[in-house]
């Protein structure tokens, strides 16, 4: 049994379903998929959430081309991002480490002189190595000044996980920084061996697309993993196996309660839920995942004429630092990014805009088209749009990026060693080891390799005794 219909929970049936078992998908909402959906605006497949799966981790695009959409997986247009930084869209720097510089001369086109002779004193600075987890803000402020924290690693990270960088895991957000922080003597240093470790063959794209759409996703992996699949049906409890006795999970209302019976149980649902399941079972787990805090965002998605533009922007898109006192806090021209959308869109510019931040949610409470006007209002200063749009839509993703918190890596190993306690039980989802796509399926893959090999241990043995 899968508890949720996300990308998680659909792409652990997949693999459960590879090795040899029957599986059924349970999701408490209508839709699968969470996030990751597709819609029409201005008669064009637009995706409501994430549009990108990373191209240099495997897993998402693997799937992809196992469950027939190798021939749609495409890659963006070779065009440089930007930042929005004190009264421009200014060239993201190349050669950094979520914005964590290598050279200080990168950053020359966002900083001034003194900012950049900010940088260079880490150099001079004890400290490092650094064996404990740290907020990745802090440490770069106390390193290498304010300015590239607010500037660069801020935005970086806000669009990532829609967080505070002084809040936010050095370990578990940027691991190939945070391993190299303890064993180089500067920050400057240790960014040089994480981009090293991070680079990539000439010539291959870091991030992927589906033509028509990442929000296809989730419906090819539901069909090809021929689980079966049951939308609007909320889990309210899970009871492990008694001797002789496998699983039992509680659904719908307490007065009509049904109960289902599983040799094991995927749990791939978010902290909140899955503590709340967890409770009774694994206490300790349970506690840990009540802590991870999360982020609720909108996406602001506009068809353009491009008779508004006085010259396209050849970008993919740019961010917005929070030190600028803007709505949006990341643009993609998704028309301009990607070939497939372009080609369909015609005399038509398609953007999305990013808005709201961790704890920061006044700008989603208010109407939609509230939200549409301020968004524009940054566009005509950003881009000087000239024009309304001929179409919008506004989708709140209420709760959808659980934030990494400093310890987070240490807080996850501790569930996992909880879990593991029961047998037949296994966690994944974006909690976890990532909030993309390829590393919600990474874990879901190994979710899902541990309840097969559970089962095939015990295959002909009775249930243990709880």
């Amino acid at each position: 049994m899968v508890v949720g219909g996300g990308i998680s929970g659909l792409a652990a049936a997949y693999y459960l379903r590879a090795g040899g078992v029957e599986v059924t998908v349970l999701e408490a909402s209508e839709h699968l998929g969470g996030p990751l959906r597709v819609s029409d605006l201005a008669g064009l497949p637009v995706d409501e959430g994430a549009e990108s799966l990373l191209n240099r981790r495997p897993e998402a695009v693997e799937l992809a081309r196992e469950v027939g959409l190798g021939d749609d997986v495409v890659y963006p247009a070779s065009i440089t991002a930007g930042v929005w930084s004190r009264g421009r869209i200014r060239p993201l720097p190349p050669g950094t480490v979520m914005g964590v510089p290598v050279r200080p001369e990168d950053l020359a086109t966002i900083l001034d002189e003194t900012e950049l002779a900010r940088i260079e004193s880490d150099r001079r600075m004890p400290g490092l190595p650094t064996k404990a987890d740290v907020a990745i803000g802090r440490l770069v402020t106390e390193r290498m000044g304010a300015a590239v924290a607010e500037r660069l690693v801020e935005p970086l990270l806000g669009g990532v996980y829609a967080g505070h960088a002084d809040e936010l895991s050095l370990r578990a957000t940027v691991p190939a920084l945070a391993a190299a922080a303890q064993k180089e003597s500067s920050l400057l240093g240790a960014a040089e061996i994480a981009r090293q470790q991070a680079s990539t063959p000439d010539g291959t794209p870091v991030f992927a697309g589906i033509r028509g759409g990442v929000g296809r996703l989730p419906d090819a992996v539901a069909t090809a993993s021929g689980a079966s699949i049951r939308t609007r049906t909320t889990v309210r409890s899970i009871t492990p196996p008694a001797a002789g006795a496998p699983w039992r999970l509680e659904t719908g209302p307490a007065p009509f309660a049904e109960f289902m019976s599983a040799d094991a149980v995927v749990l791939a649902v978010p902290p909140a839920p899955a503590a709340r399941l967890l409770g009774p079972v694994a206490p300790d787990a349970a506690r840990e995942l009540h802590d991870v805090e999360q982020a609720s965002v909108a996406i602001v998605t506009l068809a353009v004429p491009r008779s508004a533009f006085a010259q396209i922007p050849e970008s993919s898109g740019f961010l917005i630092p929070p030190v600028e006192g803007r709505t949006i806090k990341a643009v993609t021209l998704s028309s301009v990014k990607w070939p497939w959308l372009a080609e369909l869109a015609g005399d038509l510019v398609v953007l999305r805009a990013s808005v709201g931040r961790h704890r920061q949610v006044a700008e989603l409470q208010r109407p939609d088209d509230e939200i549409v006007d301020l968004v524009l209002a940054d566009l005509a200063d950003a881009l000087g749009l000239t024009d309304r749009p001929v179409a919008t839509r506004v989708t709140r993703w209420g709760g959808a990026l659980p934030q990494y918190a400093v310890g987070h890596v240490e807080r996850m190993d501790r569930v996992r060693a909880a879990v593991a306690n029961l047998r037949g039980l296994a966690v994944c989802g974006a909690a976890y080891d990532g909030v993309g796509i390829a590393a919600c399926v990474g874990l879901a893959r190994s979710a899902a390799e541990s309840v097969l090999a559970d089962l095939k241990s015990r295959a002909g043995e009775p249930y243990p005794a709880s």
